[in-house]
């Protein structure tokens, strides 16, 4: 075993040990309360038609050398935006990083290039590092190099204080240094005092933890002990994969949180377990659209540049003002419900050209901005055994309108012209069940 990866190993035991004192001593339980916290609305807000942005930015992440999904988001906002009757152009990009694969500076130089050839002059691209850049020693270097700033930066766009947070790597290439932080919490001191009640905005690599859909494995607990010190900021951030069309990916405790997706491919979580990439995940290309007026108020839209859809739609009346946040997980939760399915509910097996069987039945209906999450499938012949048993994943994060979910089974399993019995239980987001059983005839 040679020395890089001995000395891998030992940074991942050292970030892990570090990580989950961290977790279990600071971060859990001021997490715990504040997720607690919050006031049950009778409905979800909406965008008013009285809103008129005084600003929009256009964020996304984990693009992993796939400069053709960056040159399309470039484009399409362009497109989108160009000719808006309330607030017409693009005021600045953000990319959160993870454009590398391994950080070579290669990557610097064509995910540049990608950005040169399609940005327009005035627009301001703001960038910075993920963890698959802290993979090379000389992130800094090449940073400076190719993007012509620092990774660490303030900037005000149309009088809105935006931090873009890179940070110095720390103990491990997803932690970061002491001196990094210090950095943004003053970073976050100064905007919210030149911010004059406008949003304060924050863009970093990973989640803070225990906050948005994925970030329970792919965070930063150092994060939550700046964050939450800091009221009223809108942070928005990358790195899990996981799709930003899950509700989760919105929450609010003392401040507004938002996991952006991935511009790549996408990563799920299966009975708990991250590192899912179910039938679809790849490819993936989600942006989030970021517009606010001077009065606090803050519109997230989430677009989706393979089906080119608009996906989510959330409003922020007054993010200074947590007593009225909306996008709690309590909230969020009581708005969510068992999946409904039909009273005619069908379902059908296909044996297909590889062999496999392909299942399909009716998918069940859910609240606007709500998804069933996953399926707990038992399929039992005639006689009641089982045959076939497993959790799969649903995917609601590929937009395409289809009513419908499919799964694939081993071709032996099935026996053509044979009858069986499907046990289909339909989970949630936030864990609502509902069950319907089915029978069929293969074939």
């Amino acid at each position: 075993m040679d020395a890089y990866v001995l000395n891998q190993i030992k940074n991942w035991t050292i970030g892990i040990f570090f990580g989950v004192i961290s977790v279990l001593t600071v971060v859990l339980p001021s997490q715990l309360f504040l997720i607690s916290r919050g006031r049950i609305t009778d409905e979800l807000p909406k965008t008013p038609d009285s809103f008129i942005p005084q600003v929009r930015l256009v964020a996304f992440t984990d693009s992993h050398n796939n400069n053709e999904h960056v040159a399309k988001a470039i484009d399409t906002a362009y497109a989108l935006f160009d000719n808006d009757e309330k607030y017409a152009g693009v005021d600045a990009f953000f990319g959160l990083g993870d454009f590398s694969s391994v950080g070579a500076e290669g990557d610097y130089e064509r995910y540049a290039e990608t950005i040169s050839e399609h940005i327009r002059q005035g627009t301001p691209f703001i960038n910075i590092h993920g963890n698959h850049e802290f993979k090379d020693d000389n992130y800094r270097e090449y940073f400076i190099r190719h993007f012509g700033y620092e990774p660490d930066t303030v900037t005000e766009i149309n009088g809105f204080q935006c931090i873009a947070f890179s940070g110095e790597r720390g103990l491990t290439e997803w932690t970061f240094s002491p001196k990094s932080l210090a950095w943004l919490d003053k970073a976050i001191t100064g905007a919210e005092k030149n911010s004059q009640g406008k949003p304060v905005f924050v863009f970093q690599h990973p989640h803070a933890w225990g906050t948005v859909y994925g970030s329970t494995c792919w965070s930063c607990p150092q994060l939550n002990v700046i964050f939450n010190k800091h009221p009223g900021i809108v942070d928005f951030s990358g790195h899990s994969h996981f799709p930003m069309n899950d509700p989760r990916s919105i929450l609010q405790t003392t401040y507004t949180t938002v996991g952006c997706g991935a511009m790549a491919s996408f990563e799920l979580d299966k009975n708990g377990i991250p590192g899912q990439h179910p039938q679809g995940y790849d490819p993936a290309a989600q942006m989030c659209v970021i517009e606010a007026d001077g009065d606090g108020s803050v519109r997230i839209l989430g677009y989706d540049l393979i089906s080119d859809t608009y996906f989510c739609d959330y409003y922020v009346d007054d993010v200074n003002n947590r007593d009225t946040y909306a996008y709690t997980y309590k909230n969020l939760k009581a708005h969510d419900s068992s999946p409904v399915f039909g009273e005619n509910t069908a379902v059908s097996a296909v044996r297909t050209d590889s062999g496999e069987w392909g299942v399909t039945f009716d998918a069940p209906s859910v609240p606007d901005g709500y998804i069933v999450h996953d399926y707990k499938i038992v399929l039992r012949d005639s006689n009641g055994k089982t045959v076939f048993k497993d959790t799969v994943i649903n995917d609601y994060y590929i937009v395409d309108g289809d009513e419908t979910f499919s799964f694939k089974i081993d071709g032996d399993i099935l026996s053509e012209g044979s009858e069986y019995s499907l046990s289909i239980t339909a989970k949630s987001a936030y864990h609502h069940k509902s069950t319907v059983k089915l029978n069929f005839t293969a074939g």
